[in-house]
């Protein structure tokens, strides 16, 4: 919010204290003054039918009530000066002495209350009808009834009738000029509040946001209020001592970032250097199964190279022969060729790739491996979308590390006559809770029939240099390799075994690349 904003705001919220204030204070004026006129009027009223009370007189004659005639002619015209349209003098027979301004509508109530207050010897009051009032609807009428005494006993009785129209239209009158001086006096203190508010607390403010625009790195204090011990002033001082201890810390810890940020190198370099590692240890161990594979193709390859050295051959079997040798130096040539694409070091680059000719590829590498002699290494690839975000060559390498780790558990199985390996895919669609971060993925499993994983390792399978197998046969970073590789590439991987003599379960997910419309 701007200076100017704060100001607005302020200068508002005291206008609107200071109606609500104002009119709060109309408000008991209103009642006041309104109180205060009815028992006006109400005196006035008393003051009337005690007159009344004087003038009554009885006819010695017949024994009847009756007012002075001076009187009752003067009357009228005390109503009149007194405001009150509405009287009425009546026996204790009901009989009418006087009757002044009365309507149909107000004559049976005036009677019926004179009567009552005849009766019960006491004064009556009551309200009859509504009307607007200032503010509100209030009563219309206020009826005022007393006995009256002759010769001191109660003869008859007197009503009287005020109409509080005439006092609300007073105060309505007095309202507009009221209002118009509450306005004007509104306005003008709060002005004067705004003043008063805005040298207190919205100068101070302005006044450091200009010292915080221009703050410099070099500066060293900025925000001096002046010399009044205020909560401003303290606020100052405050902000003042923050901002030394930042400077002050800034310098360590710009060198604490690049200290983090040359560690997080090296530590992606060192995360490197184990996959190139394992993967190299992944090597030597295929060279020593390609070794003695070659060792086939080159005495046949041999042979045939001895036959062709016989003088006694037709040229039918010498192209035989060549034909024959030609095939396996090409057998020979695929499996090196295979061997130097997957240990040649290359840069991680992440690609459309697919993990049906991932596994394939490792399959065909494998299979002429002594270590999976009298292992079945059976492949389902049931997903029917396999393409994935990642780099072929560490893609390659997960799949082999995990047929390196089934084969091995397969031959520590004591039990098992043959091995199988199962390497299947499927789809997970974005609803199954096993989707990666809700979206289309796909889950590739290595199952083995070996001796499975315990209870007590399957959590720490995954941690570096954490291996279950004899010293010496092991490095315990081939699992930990796999969970890297796949962790950069946003995936999961999960291991299973229900029972230690049952085999185990390598689950990855993994989430499919987006197809890109054209």
């Amino acid at each position: 919010m701007t200076i100017q904003g704060i100001k607005t705001n302020i200068a508002l919220y005291i206008a609107i204290l200071l109606i609500v204030a104002m009119f709060l204070i109309d408000f008991i004026m209103i009642i006041t003054a309104q109180h205060g006129l009815i028992k006006s009027e109400i005196s006035k009223a008393n003051l009337i039918l005690s007159e009344v009370e004087n003038h009554i007189s009885i006819d010695e004659d017949r024994k009847n009530l009756f007012i002075e005639p001076a009187y009752s002619e003067r009357l009228e015209k005390i109503l009149k000066e007194a405001g009150f349209s509405c009287l009425l003098v009546q026996d204790k027979n009901s009989n009418i002495l006087y009757s002044g301004g009365l309507n149909s509508l107000l004559s049976d109530e005036i009677r019926n209350i004179t009567k009552q207050s005849v009766k019960s010897l006491n004064k009556t009051i009551r309200h009859i009808g509504t009307t607007w009032g200032v503010l509100w609807m209030q009563d219309r009428y206020l009826m005022i009834s007393v006995p009256l005494l002759v010769n001191g006993e109660v003869e008859a009785g007197a009503g009287i009738v005020i109409e509080l129209e005439n006092i609300y239209s007073v105060i309505r009158r007095s309202q507009k000029v009221l209002i118009i001086y509450l306005m004007i006096n509104a306005f003008v203190l709060t002005l004067i509040g705004l003043h008063f508010v805005s040298k207190i607390a919205v100068k101070p403010v302005q006044q450091m946001l200009q010292r915080a625009d221009g703050f410099r790195d070099e500066d060293g204090f900025f925000f001096l209020h002046d010399n009044k011990d205020n909560e401003f002033n303290k606020l100052s001082k405050a902000l003042n001592r923050l901002l030394k201890r930042i400077s002050e810390d800034k310098e360590k810890l710009q060198d604490n970032v690049q200290s983090l940020e040359k560690m997080n190198a090296d530590l992606k370099k060192a995360e490197k250097d184990v996959i190139r590692a394992e993967k190299l240890a992944s090597v030597g161990r295929l060279s020593s199964g390609i070794a003695h594979e070659i060792g086939n193709p080159i005495g046949i390859v041999l042979g045939y190279l001895g036959l062709l050295k016989q003088d006694d051959i037709s040229d039918c079997d010498k192209f035989e022969y060549i034909e024959r040798a030609e095939s396996e130096i090409n057998r020979i040539n695929i499996i090196i060729r295979q061997l130097l694409d997957f240990s040649r070091p290359s840069e991680v680059k992440n690609s459309k790739t697919g993990v049906h000719e991932a596994i394939q590829e490792i399959a065909e590498i494998v299979k002429y491996q002594p270590f999976m002699s009298g292992i079945e290494l059976k492949i389902s690839l049931d997903a029917k979308n396999d393409n994935v975000l990642s780099d072929s060559n560490q893609l390659s390498q997960i799949f082999l590390n995990l047929v390196i780790n089934a084969a091995d558990a397969i031959s520590s199985s004591k039990d098992k006559v043959k091995g199988q390996c199962l390497i299947k895919t499927e789809n997970i669609n974005s609803a199954d809770a096993k989707a990666i971060n809700n979206m289309p993925s796909i889950k590739v499993s290595v199952v083995d029939n070996g001796s499975g994983i315990s209870e007590d390792s399957i959590g720490n399978i995954f941690d570096p240099f954490f291996t279950t197998k004899e010293s010496g046969k092991g490095t315990g970073l081939g699992l930990f390799v796999c969970f890297s590789i796949i962790e950069g590439m946003g995936g999961k991987i999960e291991a299973k075994s229900s029972n230690k003599e049952e085999g185990a379960t390598i689950s990855i997910y993994l989430p499919l690349c987006e197809e890109i419309k054209q």
